[in-house]
């Protein structure tokens, strides 16, 4: 039988992985584009904005975990440094099918119900990209059971959503990359005085 040398087969290896890498890289970029298009969509283009019309971010006290805003860093890095690579071995990052339509939609018109929740502090925005009762006793107490109901419903469809994205581009294994960058654009973008956290206790932008 006709045996390949050991050398011979370890370097075939490391170059078939390294092809796979390249063509299953997650585009954190064009990710981060496409998060700020759908959260406009939902929340409107004004929500998070100081008086210049700028995204408040660093001004925030915004702190991502270290470990996601490392990694966010290295891919974007790289995204820089492989661009005919990528551009060659990934399709498209899209966002635009009639499921991800149908959410988003969803959630433009639970947000009129959300937004005064977000605003007195009764839910914030949690670092896997989901949102929270924070407070209810900043709830009026006719009015929790209701919240409740809103928060439930959008966890669903934020969670249809992310797995409705990696779908579309036809790698379900991006899916908590994809949650990940829109923990991210989600706290980045949420208005003034609304209650996050990635780890640990709450903070207020």
């Amino acid at each position: 039988m006709f045996r390949l040398p050991l050398r011979l087969l370890v370097a075939a290896s490391a170059l078939t992985a390294a092809c796979v890498t390249i063509n299953v890289y997650f585009p954190a970029a064009a990710a981060e584009e496409a998060a700020d298009r759908i959260i406009e969509d939902v929340w409107g283009p004004t929500v998070g904005e100081d008086e210049n019309g700028q995204g408040a971010l660093w001004d925030s006290g915004f702190d991502l975990d270290v470990a996601g805003t490392v990694r966010l860093a290295a891919i974007n890095v790289l995204d820089f440094l492989v661009p005919p690579a990528n551009a060659q071995g990934r399709p498209d990052f899209d966002v635009d099918t009639p499921e991800i339509r149908a959410i988003t939609k969803r959630m433009n018109q639970r947000f009129k119900q959300l937004k005064p929740f977000y605003s007195s502090g009764a839910i914030g925005l949690t670092g896997d990209a989901l949102v929270e009762l924070r407070d209810r006793n900043a709830v009026p107490l006719a009015d929790r059971n209701k919240a409740r109901q809103l928060v439930d419903a959008e966890n669903k469809d934020r969670k249809a959503l992310y797995n409705a994205i990696a779908s579309a581009n036809g790698h379900p294994e991006w899916e908590p990359d994809i949650r990940k960058t829109f923990s991210a654009r989600w706290i980045a973008r949420a208005g003034k005085g609304w209650y996050y956290r990635t780890s640990g206790d709450w903070k207020q932008k």
